[in-house]
């Protein structure tokens, strides 16, 4: 199993208790594809600086460290981009962790 880094942009028009919901469904989705997600760090609300659709303006960032088997990435990745409440997602190699100085 590798480790990845995802980069989560969320669609979420309205209050906290709405992302935190869909946190808990990204953990569940990686679970369910053999994945193991080791942190989350939830980001604030932030504006974009190049608007593509002007129905999209600020979006939610969540950054999702994670293992799981290379082969499962791209399922991840379509079952991701279908969801209505992520607005992107980006995917990529995170950094080894250090082992403690023996």
């Amino acid at each position: 199993m590798k480790r990845y880094e995802g980069l989560f942009i969320l669609n979420i028009t309205g209050k906290e208790e709405g992302v935190t919901e869909v946190i808990e469904k990204i953990r569940k989705d990686i679970e369910a594809a053999g994945g193991k997600v080791e942190t989350t760090q939830k980001m604030d609300k932030r504006p974009f600086s190049r608007i593509a659709n002007k129905k999209y303006t600020t979006g939610f960032y969540l950054n999702v460290i994670f293992a799981s088997a290379p082969a499962a990435l791209a399922a991840l990745k379509s079952r991701f981009c279908l969801s209505d409440d992520i607005f992107r997602v980006i995917f990529s190699t995170a950094p080894a962790l250090k082992e403690a100085a023996k």
